[in-house]
């Protein structure tokens, strides 16, 4: 996933930083993403909702809000109208770059900008929440203790997280008067309001609140045990599957034409864990699926392994091919299952025609179980079928492998 670096001028002039992580592939949409109350860009969420929409095609711009992270500006100086004014400065950004954006994603109080930000971004067709509050002076309950010094001295310095932050009086003052309830019922975009039950920053009744005062098209996913950061990456990878999932539905996305010479199209691999072995696997937009090794191998197994894809491509093509048989045959197949495991023989144990002593072939074993009112002669000429699977073939076969680096 290439990232691309940035700044561009926020609400009051100043240059905020951002990073846009582009597809590996052509470009089929864009997304702008508004990181949580105080946070950064680069928080393990955003990161890997980022990486996982840029593997279905889809860019994404996450940038950090004026006064903080490696932006310029004084956080103190800011408020919650202010974080929407840069959430339009950054729409504006992407649409002079012929990228206007498509989807609009928020974390917590980002949420709730984006909610609000929304109708100042014509292009964007839908909005995804991710543990937003629906009342924003939902917020000063992080810093309640310091409201009067705040009031009193206009400004103050407050610890969140282990963290010293300047809040002024505006800010307090804008999110206090704040009322999201119009914007939400206005919205006329998709909505998918994505909170945790345990949330103990943000309550699920806030949920409730945003998906009651919306209209259609709305959608609700439960995140579970997720902590307001959603800090476990397994959860920030649900979200972000649930998203990918949720916004193809309301972007239309249309892949290019395959390749000459691969009817199929491109499989894309990428890493989506550099520190392990998780990869991202996308069959163009429609199509993800995750892979990667076992916790005894380094792994984190939160994906089949590659042999295991290799497992169920022969296990798919066997029961296709079988499946075609018996509709084109007019037989009572009612269904079909394959079961394939994989192991390293030896290859004089195998019986294989070529390989010396201790030369080791790969064989795959298939079980396959036929239901239905089928007579003895069908289900053996089925078996035969098995045989004329594509993929059974070209395991069987010997095929090249071309390879070439990509040029830049």
């Amino acid at each position: 996933m290439p990232t691309e670096r940035l700044t561009f001028t926020g609400h009051a002039g100043h240059a905020l930083a951002a990073r846009l992580d582009t597809p590996d592939g052509p470009r089929l949409a864009t997304a702008l993403f508004a990181h949580c109350f105080t946070c950064s860009k680069d928080i393990p969420a955003a990161r890997r909702i980022a990486g996982r929409l840029a593997a279905m095609g889809i860019a994404v711009l996450r940038f950090d809000f004026t006064g903080l992270g490696h932006s310029q500006g004084e956080f103190a100086n800011t408020t919650f109208t202010s974080n929407v004014d840069d959430l339009a400065a950054a729409a504006a950004h992407l649409a002079g770059r012929g990228m206007a954006p498509d989807l609009l994603i928020g974390h917590s109080l980002g949420g709730a900008a984006m909610l609000r930000a929304a109708r100042q971004i014509p292009s964007a067709r839908a909005v995804a929440t991710i543990g937003a509050p629906f009342d924003p002076d939902h917020v000063t309950r992080n810093f309640a203790d310091a409201l009067e010094r705040i009031a009193a001295d206009g400004v103050a310095e407050v610890d969140l997280g282990g963290r010293a932050v300047r809040i002024g009086r505006g800010f307090v003052e804008d999110v206090a008067a704040e009322n999201l309830g119009p914007a939400i019922a206005g919205l006329k975009r998709a909505l998918l309001v994505l909170h945790a039950p345990t949330d103990a920053i943000v309550g699920i009744e806030n949920a409730a609140n945003i998906f009651a005062a919306a209209k259609h098209p709305k959608s609700f996913v439960t995140l579970d045990t997720a902590d307001h950061l959603v800090s476990d990456p397994a959860d920030a990878e649900y979200a972000a599957n649930v998203i990918a999932a949720w916004a193809g539905r309301y972007l239309n996305l249309a892949p290019p034409p395959p390749p000459p010479g691969a009817p199929e199209g491109v499989v894309r691999v990428s890493e989506a864990d550099p520190a392990g072995f998780l990869q991202d696997v996308a069959a163009g937009p429609a199509h993800h699926a995750l892979a990667d090794e076992p916790a005894t191998f380094g792994g984190s197994d939160r994906g089949m392994t590659p042999y295991g894809f290799l497992a169920a491509g022969l296990g798919a093509c066997t029961s296709m091919t079988i499946r075609m048989y018996a509709r084109r045959k007019g037989w009572p197949l009612a269904h079909v299952s394959v079961d394939v495991t994989h192991a390293k023989r030896h290859a004089e144990d195998a019986g294989a025609a070529n390989g010396g002593p201790g030369d080791k072939v790969d064989r795959f074993e298939r079980v396959i179980r036929l239901e239905g009112d089928l007579d003895a002669a069908q289900r053996e000429k089925l078996l035969q079928i098995a045989d004329k699977c594509p993929v059974h073939r070209t395991l069987e076969r010997s095929a090249r492998v071309e390879t070439r680096l990509a040029s830049d």
